[in-house]
């Protein structure tokens, strides 16, 4: 009996193949996407091609952007912006997570050319405004774009960085790229530290107003559009308003005591 009343609840296969049959037949709809701009990689209608500089920075440094798999797909990536201010020739960008010299033969003279510098900071880095680059050739630098946990496992799983000379930016300026969370006030987007690191190297400091133009044009125009400012990890931490979890991981949990203490990580 219970089967026959189970039976009579609902439709038989039959009839709900029937039932469903129109369903089939109905057209799917195709998810376009919107036509980006070819220069600086926003949807056309929200392009930001009007705060870039309308000839490409001339420039003698070279910058190679070692940029994780997963920060090409981000909508709000500042890379695309920075390769639209110079030169092609002078950003070149490589997207992986590993680097060996058999695959990468250019990059792995590009590391055992001594006057090569690499962006990451840490107790043996130096600052870059006391290096003096000697070198015949054009200056280079490698800067890794990423997560800081991303940055760091390509940093230390290739070790073709370790061939170049670490430094690092002695700055106290916040980031202005404010619709994104950073680990602490003063840790800066790639677009930020290329734009710190050329206005020394060239000795140029108008490059950095003219880099940054078109990051604060992105975020003001999110900010109007109902993004919301992001207070870097640090600053919610400190001011009781970390709304999320405190990690399990002993790790990760002793990076959050670090940066309530103001310890450098």
């Amino acid at each position: 009996m219970e089967r026959e009343s189970s039976g009579a609840a609902g439709p038989s296969a039959g009839e709900e193949g029937e039932g469903c049959a129109g369903l089939w037949e109905l057209p799917v709809e195709r998810c376009e996407r919107r036509p980006e701009c070819s220069r600086c990689s926003r949807p056309q209608k929200v392009c930001l091609c009007p705060f870039l500089p309308i000839h490409p920075l001339k420039i003698s440094t070279c910058l190679y952007i070692i940029q994780h798999p997963a920060e090409e797909s981000r909508v709000l990536r500042t890379v695309p912006l920075l390769a639209a201010c110079l030169p092609p020739d002078k950003c070149k960008i490589l997207v992986g997570r590993r680097f060996s010299e058999d695959r990468y033969p250019e990059l792995a003279a590009v590391c055992r050319n001594p006057s090569t510098l690499i962006l990451y900071p840490g107790a043996e880095a130096t600052n870059l405004e006391e290096v003096t680059v000697m070198s015949s050739g054009p200056p280079v630098m490698i800067i890794i774009d990423g997560t800081w946990s991303q940055a760091k496992d390509i940093f230390y799983k290739n070790s073709l960085f370790r061939f170049p000379r670490q430094v690092q930016l002695k700055t106290n300026i916040s980031s202005q790229y404010v619709i994104r969370t950073q680990p602490t006030n003063n840790c800066l987007s790639t677009l930020e530290c290329a734009a710190v690191a050329l206005t020394i190297m060239e000795k140029n400091k108008s490059i950095q107003e003219i880099i940054l133009r078109p990051l604060q044009a992105l975020c003001s125009f999110q900010l109007q559009h109902g993004a919301q400012i992001h207070h870097s990890k640090e600053h919610l931490l400190k001011n009781g308003l970390y709304d999320k979890p405190m990690p399990k991981n002993k790790r990760k949990l002793r990076r959050m005591e670090l940066l309530l203490n103001n310890v450098k990580i």
